[in-house]
């Protein structure tokens, strides 16, 4: 590919990760990472906050930033492990899956699939091939 085309590429990329993230947002109240972040929590249990940071892909501080703003909000509980006081496990509250599961009820209710505000206009295929194609690129 020359360069012009992956130049196109990545500015479209720009243009849709800042369209998507910011209706990812409204409809949520989550930004994108923290949501992202309690998912892990969700799915994985318990975890350390350098396993956060390498699932994400963020920095220490951010993982950090991210934490104290969740904790605040009751949404995460940190607590520093035992037998090693550097590291810190970080858990999912009750009130954040509530949360979550709430944001997901509300966007598979919708009636029809224009009235999702998270609505991307691909079909389902479409999904999965976009999904597939931008994970190969990740690797």
């Amino acid at each position: 590919m020359n360069l012009e085309k992956v130049s196109q590429l990545l500015y479209q990329l720009k243009i849709v990760n800042q369209e998507m993230t910011a209706k990812f947002e409204k409809s949520t109240g989550f930004s994108i990472t923290r949501y992202q972040l309690m998912m892990i929590l969700k799915c994985k249990g318990r975890c350390s906050q350098t396993q956060l940071q390498n699932e994400l892909k963020i920095d220490s501080a951010a993982v950090t930033r991210h934490l104290k703003l969740l904790e605040e909000k009751n949404l995460v509980k940190r607590q520093r492990n035992k037998d090693n006081n550097r590291e810190v496990f970080v858990e999912i509250t009750d009130e954040a899956k509530a949360d979550l599961e709430r944001c997901a009820r509300e966007h598979d209710n919708s009636v029809h699939e224009s009235e999702q505000t998270l609505n991307i206009g691909l079909s389902d295929s479409e999904e999965e091939e976009l999904l597939e194609l931008l994970t190969k690129l990740v690797k």
